[in-house]
């Protein structure tokens, strides 16, 4: 049975992120908002993220904060939900890493239950930058059990509603848990997704599982109240040895009794109410009890044909999901891979790219450069000689120039530990280059498995979302033909009330145990069995239950 509804706050409870709106006071909200999201996605601890975030905050005004809080808007649905919740006797919690100045607020406009948040640190109307409170290092799950623990409730009767990383503990530990507009994290976790930005979505499903579970608590009740009816009239059959006036009196005295309980129960259970035509004979009477006997049989198999199915396409769906973890989980180790792979190639090309201008810096300051570049300008010279025709003077100062430069050339003297330097150097850039291509290679692999396994997860999703929607039209329908159920038992009520009130005087019969008594004395004894197993607690089938009416032990 549901017993409390914890809610997250930032937008689940209310429309938006508090702290990415408070950031906007210090014009950090994009650097907040940063942190943030990588917070919702997993990449980083929550501890980390709120004392990064919070640190950003250092300065404003607590006043400025509380209007901000003023004003933030609640989550469509919120009111309607938590309104009917607390209607149904509900309690409704709300536990976040936000912040008491915002989450207060929240709680005395809707009558939220209990609230526990972080708080600023504040000093002369300013935040420090420091925050506290039970969610900065702790987790949601660890709030929440202390919180059922003193309500003295368990974890199967909580339902949690929430969007990210920080929030997957309480919702893979309560009974049922609600991912709402959340991160695929969260989503693979959860019992029930709603992607609609509408809590009235969510309250949906809650008001669906109480009424399953008031469903399933009155059919209980009903087939009790069946066993306590075949009983009396067996309990009517053990008095029939005492002398035909005293029976007479009895018997009239048990059947009204039978009539004011049997109204009693009526009440108790609220069946609809019946507008059924008796027939005009007992005997037409009786018929019709057989018939309406018949029919509940029928429809109470097609229910619990209904309650199969959907208990199946839950576990299908649970497999599902469980499935859905495992190769999310696989394309996360992948992806983790291939992003620590490309940290190595980074540091492979950074290395190779040092090499290389160690190589370049390393031969422009031994003269190599100077070098190529006179012997370039002797080959154009001599090329111009070889190619032109050209005045004896023109001709005469090129080879003077050339001369010139041969006799700089012979001047450049390479230095040679800076030349074997070079070379050792062009070795580890070489070797640098080769880890670039290999590693490059494997993250290329961890990439494309890692593709693999997110397709995977889409085709698993969409087959647990099928199994989802089955079993919630096999449970839809299942509780259709629970109230069909009751409209033919509130008929045979009307009826037995007929039949209870027109029986016969029973006569003392000295001969009853030698007319057809063999033919039906086995079942007859497998009936007495049956009441004799429910006087002493014992749980009684439908089956049963028309086996002690069908003998009616007398």
């Amino acid at each position: 049975m549901i017993k409390l509804v914890v809610f997250d706050l930032d937008n689940v409870i209310i429309d938006g992120e508090a702290i990415d709106e408070i950031g906007k006071l210090a014009n950090v909200e994009e650097d907040i908002a940063a942190i943030t999201e990588k917070a919702m996605q997993g990449e980083i601890d929550f501890e980390t993220s709120i004392k990064d975030r919070v640190q950003l905050l250092e300065g404003t005004s607590i006043e400025d904060i509380e209007k901000v809080a003023d004003d933030l808007p609640l989550m469509a649905g919120a009111e309607k939900t938590i309104a009917c919740l607390k209607e149904k006797d509900v309690d409704v919690a709300i536990i976040s890493g936000s912040f008491d100045v915002v989450a207060e607020k929240v709680k005395d406009k809707l009558g939220v239950d209990a609230v526990y948040t972080n708080s600023f640190t504040v000093e002369d109307g300013k935040l420090t930058g420091e925050v506290t409170g039970p969610l900065v290092s702790g987790s949601k799950l660890d709030v929440l059990k202390d919180h059922v623990e003193e309500a003295g409730i368990t974890l199967d009767e909580v339902v949690a509603v929430g969007d990210g990383a920080n929030d997957i503990s309480m919702i893979e530990s309560a009974g049922c848990g609600i991912a709402f507009n959340a991160k695929d994290s969260v989503k693979e976790i959860a019992d029930v997704v709603v992607d609609e930005k509408d809590l009235c979505k969510v309250l949906d499903e809650i008001l669906n599982q109480l009424t399953t579970e008031e469903e399933n608590e009155a059919v209980d009740d009903e087939e009790t109240e069946e066993a306590v009816e075949a009983s009396e009239e067996a309990e009517e059959t053990a008095e029939e040895a005492a002398d035909e006036e005293a029976a007479d009196e009895a018997e009239e005295t048990e059947e009204a009794s039978e009539d004011a309980a049997e109204d009693k129960k009526e009440d108790k259970k609220e069946l609809p109410k019946s507008e059924f035509v008796l027939a005009d004979t007992m005997e037409g009477v009786r018929k019709q009890k057989d018939e309406k006997e018949a029919e509940i049989s029928k429809v109470a198999d097609e229910r619990e044909e209904f309650n199969r199915i959907a208990k199946e396409q839950r576990k299908i769906r649970d497999e599902l999901n469980a499935s859905l973890k495992e190769n999310l989980n696989k394309a996360i180790e992948f992806r983790n891979e291939r992003n620590e792979i490309n940290k190595e190639v980074e540091a492979a090309k950074k290395a190779r790219n040092e090499a290389n201008n160690k190589i370049k810096s390393l031969e422009w300051s031994s003269g190599k450069r100077d070098k190529i570049k006179i012997e370039n300008e002797i080959k154009k010279i001599d090329k111009i000689i070889e190619t032109r025709v050209l005045d004896i003077k023109k001709e005469n100062q090129l080879v003077k120039n050339a001369n010139d430069l041969r006799k700089q050339l012979m001047e450049i003297h390479e230095d040679e530990s800076i030349k074997t330097e070079a070379q050792e150097l062009k070795k580890v850039s070489e070797e640098e280059h080769e880890k670039v291509i290999s590693l490059s290679e494997k993250a290329q692999e961890a990439h494309e498995e890692m593709l693999t396994y997110f397709r995977k997860t889409d085709d698993i999703r969409t087959a647990a979302d099928e199994a989802h929607k089955k079993f919630i039209e096999a449970r839809k329908n299942a509780s259709a033909k629970h109230e069909e159920f009751k409209a033919i038992l509130s008929d045979i009520h009307v009826i037995n009330k007929k039949l209870g009130s027109n029986k016969p005087k029973r006569r003392r019969n000295d001969n009853k145990g030698s007319s057809g008594g063999n033919k039906n004395r086995e079942e007859k004894e497998r009936a007495e069995e049956i009441f004799a197993k429910f006087k002493q607690g014992g749980k009684v089938s439908t089956e049963e239950i028309l086996l002690l009416q069908k003998y009616n032990i007398g």
